[in-house]
């Protein structure tokens, strides 16, 4: 790996060349009559040229040759279980849980080690989402991905990601999280047994959540979030794979060279990474446990005010202080689509059967809430000032969309406990002649 040096900000113009080729980001205009080392450039756009100032991305990429050099795509089954067909299985509104998902032991590479688990939408029609979980455990050699359909957010579980982008590379580590943005090549290399969760937008973009009364800080700050420097590749690699995701089946190119051949850029349009352990909790400090909503760390909003086509919650470790209440997450019922993760520890609601690298799913107006266990235990405890969440990190994809799962997801990884719902049976009655004080 190239030495990890990041450019920090969220949303800022950023620029980058690598130091062995000083003076390859040309000054004054993006698109000289000729580049400085004979180099092309080329934009990479995420918006509509005409979107809004404050809402238009785009790069300029300085490549030693263009990426239109590659022979025809063809449909490739190289990612057999990565699917956008939500109706392959008949709908299911229950409660689902999953145990932790297999780790394969044959080879088995970042793209043909992706699972689709559940969704909603259409790619086509650019609106919808999907949820995917990546099991892997060799690199990608001689080849690149990138996603016509949307953005990856990747949560990795077990297992480091190095990362090799357009951009320059990235290493990401279980609790930080990294973004690939559409249109974005890149390769991911693992050494071993390697899990983690892929939440993918097909509308927009991922962005800070507005703070609102909160101020001007808190929750994840802009300057914490990384995007790497230009490091570039001049090989010729015949055979070189591109595999591009478009209207979610997985289609296959050959080149004769490195895709990683960007020597500058400059732009807004950008991968970056982010440590969790820098989210700034907010959390009560008199009385009831507050929605999940103050612990978001990005989201990608609809075009309903305050409506989210996904959003991006972790359950970090923070102080409890909460007077006369119940602390635990409520019972409730909600309009959201609720999947959620665990990366590592013991999730405070559901301390038992939840286990990092499984997963559950809590469809629109399922209702849900704390186990017995966790129940009994909360209503009786005294209430202390208590750090919760001690080495823990759960998170939440949260969507206003009805989400479906895949066959995959509800049959063919047979890892759906389908027990789960015993864990409120012993809720027991507790109503009574007399006034509970």
């Amino acid at each position: 790996m190239a030495e990890l040096k990041y450019l920090s900000g969220f949303g800022s113009e950023f620029s980058s060349e690598d130091p062995r080729r000083p003076g390859s980001l040309p000054q004054g205009q993006n698109n000289p009559q000729r580049c400085p080392y004979g180099l092309y450039a080329e934009q990479l756009s995420g918006t509509a040229f005409t979107a809004p100032r404050h809402e238009n991305r785009r790069s300029w990429l300085y490549r030693i040759r263009p990426s239109v050099i590659h022979e025809p795509f063809k449909r490739t089954n190289s990612a057999k279980f990565l699917t956008h067909n939500w109706d392959e299985v008949d709908p299911d509104p229950n409660q689902t849980r999953w145990l932790p998902f297999d780790i394969p032991s044959a080879f088995t590479d970042f793209v043909s080690g992706l699972h689709t688990v559940c969704g909603a939408g259409d790619p086509r029609a650019r609106h919808g989402i999907a949820i995917h979980v990546f099991l892997c455990n060799a690199p990608m050699e001689k080849s690149a991905f990138y996603n016509s359909d949307g953005d990856f957010l990747i949560v990795p579980q077990q297992g480091t990601l190095q990362i090799t982008t357009e951009f320059g590379k990235m290493e990401v580590r279980p609790n930080e999280i990294a973004v690939i943005q559409q249109g974005m090549r890149f390769a991911v290399h693992v050494d071993g047994p390697t899990r983690g969760y892929i939440l993918e937008v097909f509308d927009g973009h991922f962005k800070l959540p507005d703070l609102g009364p909160i101020g001007a800080n808190g929750l994840a700050n802009p300057r914490d979030f990384l995007t790497p420097v230009a490091h570039y590749a001049d090989e010729e690699i015949p055979g070189f794979k591109i595999f591009s995701k478009y209207q979610g089946a997985v289609f296959e190119a050959v080149q004769n060279h490195s895709p990683f051949d960007v020597v500058a850029w400059h732009g807004n349009y950008v991968p970056y990474k982010y440590c969790l352990d820098n989210f700034m909790v907010i959390n009560s400090v008199s009385f009831d446990h507050c929605d999940p909503s103050i612990f978001t760390v990005l989201t990608c909003p609809s075009t309903k005010a305050g409506v989210a086509i996904a959003d991006f919650v972790i359950f970090p470790p923070r102080w409890s202080v909460q007077e006369h209440t119940f602390r635990p997450p409520y019972y409730h019922r909600n309009c959201m689509s609720e999947f959620m993760g665990l990366i590592l520890g013991n999730y405070e609601a559901k301390e038992e059967g939840f286990a990092p690298g499984g997963a559950t799913l809590h469809s629109a107006m399922t209702p849900h809430g704390p186990d017995s266990k966790c129940f009994n235990a909360a209503s009786t405890a005294k209430l202390d000032a208590e750090k919760i969440a001690v080495g823990t990190q759960a998170f939440m994809f949260e969507s206003s969309l009805s989400m479906a799962m895949t066959k995959w997801g509800a049959e063919t990884c047979q890892k759906v406990d389908h027990k789960y719902y015993e864990c409120w049976k012993n809720l027991p009655k507790l109503f009574s002649d007399e006034v509970n004080v």
